[in-house]
């Protein structure tokens, strides 16, 4: 099983939006969203996951970063979800720990096809955000409900140590992307479930 792809698209009045994605890549990533912090956390994702990514998308980002963010998000899912197909062979399963200096993030999901997120990190309201247009903090959880929810994952993300905003933010992208890259990889044959389907 080597040719794990998916892509999708998604337009609204906010924003416009193409992802591409290849599961079984080696981690090439083409990644324009105008919000260059989150372009690097999506680089991220795409790097430790071992996917190649492309993103494209334009957004209201005069209003406010949250539309784009949170849009990527479910296209993304989406894309992830189709790339999968039925799932069959695939880990499942996954958990790790990730330090970044001082900070360390704790990841464990489920490829179950039950949405379900715990975001253990709280970054407060007057908390600088990162870059410009600014990446707020606050937002690395709506990013990850929305890919959480359009994927069907069940997505556990555990604050175990740190200050530093950026560290703590960047670690929470790579431990999703190492878990994510462990539990799509192939180790059977049949569908990873007593009910015969995910």
């Amino acid at each position: 099983m080597t040719n794990r792809r998916g892509s999708a698209e998604r337009t609204t009045k906010e924003t416009e939006i193409f992802v591409s994605l290849a599961l079984d890549g080696s981690g090439q990533c083409d990644n324009a969203t105008g919000i260059p912090f989150f372009d690097h956390m999506l680089d991220q994702l795409g790097r430790h996951g071992g996917f190649d990514l492309s993103i494209q998308a334009t957004g209201d980002l005069h209003v406010d970063t949250h539309h784009t963010i949170e849009d990527v998000g479910i296209t993304l899912g989406e894309c992830f979800l189709e790339a999968l197909g039925d799932k069959a062979g695939i880990a499942r399963f996954s958990s790790r720990t990730i330090p970044l200096d001082e900070a360390a993030i704790a990841v464990a999901l489920d490829l179950s096809g039950r949405p379900f997120l715990f975001f253990g990190l709280e970054f407060a309201p007057d908390t600088p955000g990162l870059g410009e247009p600014a990446f707020d903090p606050q937002l690395t959880e709506e990013f990850f409900r929305a890919f959480a929810t359009a994927a069907g994952i069940t997505l556990h993300v555990d604050k175990v140590r740190g200050r530093n905003t950026h560290h703590l933010v960047e670690a929470t992208f790579k431990c999703v992307a190492r878990c994510l890259r462990d539990a799509v990889t192939v180790v059977g044959g049949g569908i990873p479930s007593t009910k015969g389907a995910l």
